[in-house]
């Protein structure tokens, strides 16, 4: 209602987004542009924030959904011209590293854990097994690297290469995201991308973030102690807790925690 009185200046405003969590195509509480894409809309256009907070907890996941939001947050900063700045809580690690060099300046707790700068994959052999059994596997294809990687068949070395060349360059698109974000702050004589962690003093000293330091204090630093707070974060919905949904929010539990407990936490 003051808006229109020229010497009467409202207080500034900072979005916070929460980006907490493993990073996925699916699941309740995941991380994804699907559901994220609304809420990082939202906090940009709102109210006209002077800046856009992010709060990072997470040890990665998706390369391609770490992708799309990282790029969604730099194409709304760019447009708007709204400066973001990244706080990372307890892990930063792999595409949860991703989404915090999508912001302008990274900041983080002494005993945060980042880096990462890799990728992995994983899977089960179960061939033995089910020879063990007596279970015959039948797998009839067009295409002779249709079945690549069947967990139920013998390792195939020619499907290990295959695989070796999508990780390196998805490890490349990474590198090259990093390199773009920090330019100019990453040392020439060290190599980064090796899939190694640290805590957020020596991530500092290899100016993989900017410095130490907690959202509200720093953004009241900034922008003055009347500076107010939005919250943004993904809805999770009450009714996806019922049925089969219990099971797999379970299933991706272990799992969440298993990505944790990879860096100690």
């Amino acid at each position: 209602m003051n808006n229109w009185l020229p010497f009467l200046k409202s207080n500034p405003t900072v979005a916070v987004i929460r980006l907490s969590g493993m990073i996925s195509t699916s699941g309740r509480g995941v991380l994804n542009d699907a559901t994220l894409g609304p809420v990082i809309e939202k906090a940009f256009s709102k109210g006209k924030p002077v800046a856009i907070a992010l709060e990072v907890n997470s040890p990665g996941g998706s390369p391609v959904q770490s992708s799309l939001i990282g790029a969604r947050i730099r194409r709304l900063a760019e447009e708007k011209k709204i400066p973001v700045i990244a706080f990372v809580e307890d892990v930063a690690a792999s595409g949860g590293y991703w989404l915090a060099v999508a912001a302008d300046e990274i900041y983080a707790d002494p005993s945060s854990v980042l880096g990462s700068i890799g990728v992995i994959s994983a899977s089960f052999g179960v061939h033995e097994l089910i020879d063990k059994y007596g279970v015959e596997r039948r797998v009839y294809t067009a295409g002779k690297s249709k079945s690549m990687l069947d967990p139920f068949r013998p390792e195939n070395p020619e499907d290990v290469a295959r695989l070796k060349v999508l990780l390196e360059d998805i490890h490349e698109n990474f590198k090259d995201h990093v390199n773009s974000r920090r330019a100019g702050k990453l040392p020439e004589d060290k190599d980064l991308f090796t899939g190694e962690i640290w805590l957020a003093k020596r991530a500092a000293e290899l100016g993989l973030i900017d410095g130490i330091g907690h959202l509200r204090p720093m953004m009241k630093d900034r922008f003055g102690d009347k500076v107010k707070f939005r919250r943004y974060g993904a809805r999770k919905g009450l009714l996806s807790r019922f049925g089969a949904q219990i099971v797999d929010d379970a299933v991706q539990g272990i799992e969440e925690r298993a990505a944790f407990a990879r860096f100690g936490l």
